[in-house]
């Protein structure tokens, strides 16, 4: 395999052997920028803010889904623990891997540096008030997720190898052929599936190396005269594993994604208690921002679309994206795992990203003088570092640890993500191609602007929810249907019986 990533980084990406050019490569990606952003974007709301389509549509989405499901998203969280920790494991379960499994793969993809650098260019950009706004993103995600993951179960299928293909591809296809409408689904889980795969090399990829390589640059200079060998570190890391497919990235993510989390909250907590005295300041400016914020264009309006943008950037909620893994966990009622995943976006962005805010917000980096530079070049993961610094100089290696783990974590995750709709589109046996390609977008972001990174990743990261949206609008009647019918047989201790001996 690492035969062909070298002969594709020197034939498809002429620029990576040519590391002094690094300008035509961002040139590109700046072109290709304006372009996707003129087709896939447009403002749906006049005035000085502007309110790209898909966020709209994606806040009116996860509002819509948890009316309807009641706020499923607090009434099953319990039970959803207790789905999560196997005390309703059953003889009949089916799947590849662990509904634990199944989740900490999910959130590898998303603890990543959504929470780190995302966050940090959220309040760079909004202000504190961002942060307000992306807890209630995270809130209502939860929903979304739990919605997503559902039908994935729901609609699965077991391909002949025993692998498993599962996901809005699935969902958007069998569900509108259910409703008379085959063709629209599958030219919507087609274009999902494009997405998606495009979508791997900007989230899953690019913006994850971009980012982490400038927090690695503050501790090692070397990378800074060799970025691109940073770049084909990674890249040889990441291969080594998304090589042996679903199991083996399921065990390492089980193995990496408590750990990176624990480091990064004890790192977080121990800033914070050093600074308690200035929490409650904090947390007012938070509040008192997210409605009339004084650093952000179009008022209260701009400070809530970067809060929601920069919330589903990290808990992926709304892009169905976590619902292909979430399609291959070990249950017998779909709507388990649909509980299950309810825990992904309260971990990842109510906890660890308040969690990061707080910290930029009380150190003061987010509006400090001396971090414009690394504001304007959009270096979040350099920005939160400078954070982290002020408490103590040996501190910035622990958060550049952490960036390491978090993007390494991501990557593999979202390989998985893109080769399954790779496979979807064009069969099992050309996943070698995308296997390939992924790698080699890995090392073209280390030596393109973080600026054009995030650009990139915005655009083709949020297009994937049209698609999926769609899917979860059209097929939520049959979401809560089985919600009514397992809440009354768990009402009747049904389920309970059938729980497996252990």
């Amino acid at each position: 395999m690492f035969h062909y990533f070298f002969i594709a980084t020197a034939v498809l990406f002429p620029q990576i052997a040519h590391a002094a050019e690094p300008a035509r490569v961002d040139a590109f990606f700046g072109t290709l920028n304006g372009y996707l952003a003129s087709v896939i974007f447009y403002d749906v709301f006049p005035g000085e803010a502007a309110v790209p389509f898909i966020v709209a549509w994606l806040i009116v989405g996860a509002v819509f889904l948890t009316l309807r499901f009641s706020f499923v998203n607090l009434r099953m969280m319990r039970h959803g623990f207790r789905i999560l920790t196997g005390k309703y494991h059953t003889a009949d379960d089916r799947g590849e891997v662990s509904s634990f499994q199944a989740l900490t793969t999910a959130l590898s993809a998303t603890v990543g540096l959504g929470n780190i650098a995302g966050v940090a260019i959220a309040i760079s950009i909004g202000g504190p008030g961002a942060t307000f706004w992306m807890i209630v993103a995270g809130f209502l995600g939860m929903t979304t997720k739990f919605t997503e993951a559902t039908l994935a179960q729901r609609y699965r299928e077991v391909r002949p190898d025993g692998r498993i293909m599962g996901g809005p591809m699935e969902y958007l296809s069998k569900g509108f052929a259910e409703f008379n409408l085959p063709r629209t689904g599958k030219l919507l889980a087609a274009v999902f599936a494009v997405f998606t795969v495009l979508g791997s090399f900007g989230a899953g990829s690019a913006f994850q190396v971009s980012q982490s390589l400038g927090a690695v640059q503050e501790q090692l200079p070397f990378f800074n005269d060799a970025p691109i060998a940073y770049g084909l570190i990674v890249a040889f890391a990441v291969g080594v594993v998304i090589i042996g497919g679903l199991r083996r990235i399921a065990h390492t993510a089980e193995a990496v994604v408590p750990a990176m989390i624990l480091i990064y909250l004890a790192a977080c907590l121990w800033i914070l208690i050093t600074n308690a005295a200035q929490i409650p300041e904090a947390l007012s400016k938070i509040v008192t921002e997210a409605f009339a914020p004084i650093a952000v264009a179009g008022g209260m309006v701009g400070v809530l679309v970067q809060g929601f943008k920069r919330a589903v950037f990290s808990s992926e909620a709304g892009l169905g994206s976590a619902a292909i893994v979430h399609s291959t966990a070990s249950v017998k009622y779909p709507i388990r795992q649909g509980m299950v995943a309810l825990y992904e976006p309260f971990i990842d962005t109510i906890i660890i990203c308040t969690m990061t805010a707080l910290v930029i917000v009380i150190t003061g980096v987010y509006n400090d003088p001396s971090t414009l530079e690394l504001r304007e070049a959009s270096k979040g993961a350099a920005l939160t570092s400078v954070a982290f610094g002020t408490v103590s100089a040996w501190f910035p290696i622990i958060l550049t640890v952490s960036v390491v783990l978090f993007a390494y974590s991501t990557m593999i995750s979202w390989s998985y993500y893109g080769e399954r709709c790779w496979a979807y589109l064009f069969g099992e046996r050309t996943s070698i191609v995308y296997r390939v390609l992924f790698l080699a977008f890995i090392v073209v972001a280390s030596i393109a602007s973080a600026g054009n990174m995030v650009d990139f990743t915005d655009l083709l990261v949020l297009a994937m929810a049209f698609p999926n949206l769609l899917g979860l609008y059209l097929l939520s009647g049959k979401v809560r249907a089985m919600l009514s019918d397992y809440q009354a047989r768990l009402k009747s201790g049904e389920l309970d019986r059938e729980i497996a001996p252990r």
